[in-house]
């Protein structure tokens, strides 16, 4: 369940509070006062088994004497009475219900009972519980205040989500104080129904919602908070706060990934693949508040080039040095500009950006500065800053700044320092929402946080190259290694093993031989070639070098017997516990150029597969230059994910290094991710140094563990790879086979030769509008799909798969309740059954979902696919508000 009764929620007609109360600072009196005080336009009813009046309201003594059915029920009652009021409410029909009340999943296992009977209570009457444990919701634009906040927030665009209700009272305190408002806030507590997943959705498609800003303790369900989160910030930004960064007892691990794949990294890993933004502190907390609120914040800033304006050139510096260490670009203002501040500033100004206009700047000058910036070119956006003196009012310098911004759409972020002596201009620039910071340092943070989220929206536009062909992976073969493994009780597979898994999945590795003696060793090594590496194999050691059982260069049959007969008496020494099984030889490989990486898996307990690369080696954790992404990964996100590293510039090449093969380490990411997918018996895989030079990549040592598989095939993603098993074909009425699959990112190219190959007329029919080439942001849309919520076939022409002879397409909404279908077949393969068969494999597709009903809009004009609709079932109905279009509809259920 999603979205589903949300609206009864937030936008309640009617509201009952069970467990009023007439004591005053008590939680059923502040609620109560609260919801009174919020301006409902419909009725308030209290509740409390004593009857009476409280604050002026008649009070009932149960939910069955209410004159009405409340849209929205808040329990502030003792937690035994709550399941049996939710069955009640639900059976008077009740949508919606907060639970203020403690004593839950929070308090072990009775309480979990009794959370499950409330969830139990709930489900037959699709009744959406918020809490229990939290301090409520508010929804100010409805006249909502269901909490026991002390404050009553205003009406604004920012939605704010917390799972703590402590932290929400903090931020309505500090934003109410300076005139910022919201439009919703929901404290979530213990989500034993309504999640993160679920307030994204609901404010994804909520008009009053500009941006979201979350503060996350936890996450529930992953793969419902990613597919939310990726829409969410495809549409407004998303903005994460999230606590708990460093985990008491990390866990142990055997592996080097394991170790380097905190909690934390995960989290950070899922929210950039989600399109969010993180921030840290509580400060940062505060300060998006006053950055989302700005008036020109519902409109995207459109560069990330930063003018400042200052009347003191030290904090100009200061600002210029956490812009660049943040990421940020110093715009290099025009010639024009320099010329047009030459005529109205002090000969002393700087003349470049930072723009010093001198200390004892008045607001005449800062008039001056700020229109120069608000028209230069190379500007995007600019940072106003003001240092208190004797000689200037910056009061008046604050409403010149005011002035000039009021007639300019280019953002303006504002910095004056001080305390006392600036109160005055900092509420002035609150009171016309124009963001102001304490700090330079807070300035820049918050311009850099549209920056961000703007580089965040143009990766998403890019179109990544074509991957691994999945159809060349050996399964077969890496499916064999894993249940032998298991089949012996083995968790680790050995390092020839670990080898020959990756090798199925077409990356390089250096031939290894598993042998049982010294004497085998020095025959294998005389076949392999001089030099060679011996290492000692055992189940139980996976860091072989920490226990003296790696042996590097030996140049002769007899320096390789010595080396084995040492290595096995130390590591007997060592680890007396450990079972010997022999030792593996491998030539030496030699790469001079070459870097040390290391890439692997790790299975998160919330989010499933992370994939992890960095700078690999022996000193890898003490290194920590890593990077992690949730799979599945394609070539642009293969190629982000190198980028964060430190050791990502070292591949680039310097000196007389060459650069390294990136596109060789990116395809290698990219088949973990689908190793990981096609094995979820994987559970931590290590590769450990993966040699990178100009002529590609080798693996030179491998770990991987496996275990009995928990769930079964990618049910553990958090973001549904792709479905390989719904490849196949359609056969048209004539008996013509085309091979259909799921659409892939790197299809853009083959969707606009698409339309470039069919009748506008066609085209205008599909998308009810004429189009020649989809734009390249809608383009994106199509093709970078969530296969969880969405699902679209492309058909082939024919085995060459080189031309797209139709798509079809199925949008669900979050609770699977209904799904939209589009179809487009190419114009000259038009009456052969082609649209019919491709309909049919959506229906399919849809009832093998669970999906409620398929809907679809259509042309009146367009004959053709209204009869298609008609021949499988589906009833037409007229659209509300368009009588050019016709709503078809087929129930699944």
């Amino acid at each position: 369940m999603s979205i589903r009764n949300l609206d009864r929620m937030y936008a309640p007609r009617s509201v009952a509070l069970i467990g009023a109360s007439a004591r005053p600072g008590a939680v059923g009196n502040v609620i109560l006062s609260n919801l009174l005080g919020a301006g409902l336009p419909g009725p308030v009813w209290a509740v409390n088994h004593r009857g009476g009046e409280i604050l002026g309201q008649q009070v009932y003594r149960d939910v069955a004497s209410l004159p009405g059915v409340p849209d929205l029920a808040v329990i502030a009652t003792p937690p035994k009475s709550v399941p049996g009021l939710i069955d009640e409410l639900g059976r008077r029909g009740t949508k919606a219900a907060v639970v203020i009340t403690a004593g839950f999943g929070e308090l072990g296992e009775e309480g979990r009972a009794l959370q499950a009977q409330m969830l139990a209570a709930a489900r037959p009457h699709l009744l959406r519980i918020a809490g229990p444990n939290c301090l409520g919701i508010m929804s100010p634009g409805a006249g909502l205040n269901a909490s026991f906040g002390h404050v009553q927030p205003g009406k604004g665009h920012v939605a704010f989500v917390s799972q703590s209700g402590a932290v929400v009272t903090a931020v309505l305190d500090w934003a109410t104080s300076r005139g910022i408002g919201f439009s919703h806030v929901a404290s979530l507590g213990g989500m034993a129904d309504v999640d993160f997943g679920d307030m994204l959705d609901f404010l994804a498609a909520d008009p009053q919602t500009k941006s979201i800003l979350l503060y996350i303790e936890s996450i529930r369900d992953a793969r419902k908070f990613m597919s939310a989160g990726r829409q969410a910030s495809r549409l407004k930004p998303v903005i994460v706060i999230k606590a708990g960064r460093h985990e008491a007892g990390a866990r142990a691990a055997a592996s080097h990934t394991g170790a380097l794949a905190g909690s934390d990294a995960v989290y950070q890993a899922a929210f950039r693949r989600a399109g969010m933004l993180r921030e840290m502190g509580i400060e940062d907390l505060f300060d998006a508040v006053e950055t989302l609120s700005a008036r020109w914040a519902r409109r995207p800033v459109s560069g990330e080039k930063l003018g400042i304006l200052t009347n003191g050139g030290g904090v100009g510096v200061l600002a210029t040095d956490f812009l660049i260490d943040e990421g940020g670009r110093l715009a290099e203002i025009t010639e024009e500009t320099v010329a047009a501040l030459d005529k109205v500033l002090p000969r002393t100004w700087s003349r470049a950006n930072p723009v010093d206009i001198i200390g004892d700047a008045d607001a005449e000058r800062y008039a001056h500065g700020m229109k120069a910036l608000l028209q230069d070119k190379e500007t995007d956006a600019i940072l106003v800053m003001n240092c208190p003196t004797a000689v200037v009012n910056n009061l008046s310098a604050a409403e010149a700044v005011i002035e000039a911004a009021g007639g300019s759409h280019k953002p303006v972020f504002t910095t004056w320092l001080g305390d006392k002596g600036v109160r005055e201009a900092r509420a002035a620039f609150q009171a016309r929402r124009i963001p102001t910071y304490e700090t330079p340092t807070s300035a820049v943070r918050a311009f850099m946080l549209h920056v961000r989220h703007n580089r965040n929206q143009r990766l998403l536009l890019e179109i990544p190259d074509a991957g691994p062909d999945r159809a060349m992976h050996d399964r077969k073969t890496a499916r064999a290694l894993i249940e032998q493994a298991l089949t012996e009780k083995r968790e680790w597979l050995s390092e020839a093993e670990a080898k020959k898994l990756l090798a199925a999945y077409g990356i390089p590795v250096v031939e290894t031989r598993v042998v049982s003696s010294g004497a085998e060793a020095a025959k294998v090594a005389d076949e392999l070639g001089y030099p060679v590496v011996l290492k000692i194999l055992s189940p139980d050691i996976t860091h072989k070098s920490d226990v003296g059982g790696v042996a590097l260069g030996l140049d002769n049959a007899a320096s390789v017997e010595e080396a084995a007969s040492r290595m096995a008496a130390r590591v007997a020494r060592v680890r007396p516990d450990a079972d010997i099984e022999g030792f593996t030889v491998q030539q030496m490989a030699r790469k001079p150029d070459a870097f040390e990486l290391i890439l692997g898996i790790v299975d998160d307990e919330t989010f499933g597969p992370v994939i992890l690369f960095g700078q690999g080696g022996t000193s890898v954790e003490v290194v920590r230059d890593k990077a992690m992404a949730l799979p599945p990964l394609n070539k642009v996100l293969a190629d982000d994910l190198i980028s964060r590293t430190r050791i990502s510039r070292l591949l680039e090449g310097y000196r007389n290094k060459p650069p390294a093969d990136r596109d060789a380490i990116s395809m290698a990411l990219m088949a973990l991710g689908d190793l990981a997918a096609d094995h979820p018996e994987v559970v931590e895989l290590d590769i450990n140094p993966l040699w990178a030079d100009a002529d590609g990549i080798i693996a030179l040592d491998a770990r991987v563990r496996v275990m009995p598989a928990k769930v079964k095939g990618t049910a553990r993603f958090a973001v549904r790879p792709y479905p390989l098993s719904l490849e196949g074909s359609l056969t048209d009425r004539e008996g013509r086979v085309y091979p259909l699959r799921p659409i892939r990112p790197e299809d853009m190219h083959l969707t606009d030769e698409l339309l470039a190959n069919s009748d506008p007329e066609d085209v205008r029919l599909r998308f009810l509008s004429p189009l020649r080439k989809l734009p390249r942001q809608l383009a994106a849309r199509l093709t970078q799909i969530d296969y969880d919520r969405e699902m679209a076939f492309v058909v082939f022409t024919d085995e060459t798969r080189k031309e797209f002879a139709a798509v079809g397409r199925l949008s669900e909404d979050p609770d699977r309740e209904r799904a939209e279908f589009a179809i487009i077949v190419r114009s000259d393969l038009h009456g052969h059954g082609l649209g019919y068969a491709l309909m049919r494999q959506l229906i399919d597709y849809g009832r093998s979902r669970g999906v409620g009903e398929i809907f679809g809009h259509v042309l009146r004009e367009n004959r053709s696919m209204l009869n298609l609709c008609d021949d499988l079932g589906f009833t037409r109905h007229p659209l509300e508000g368009d009588p050019t279009i016709i709503e078809t509809r087929l129930s699944l259920r």
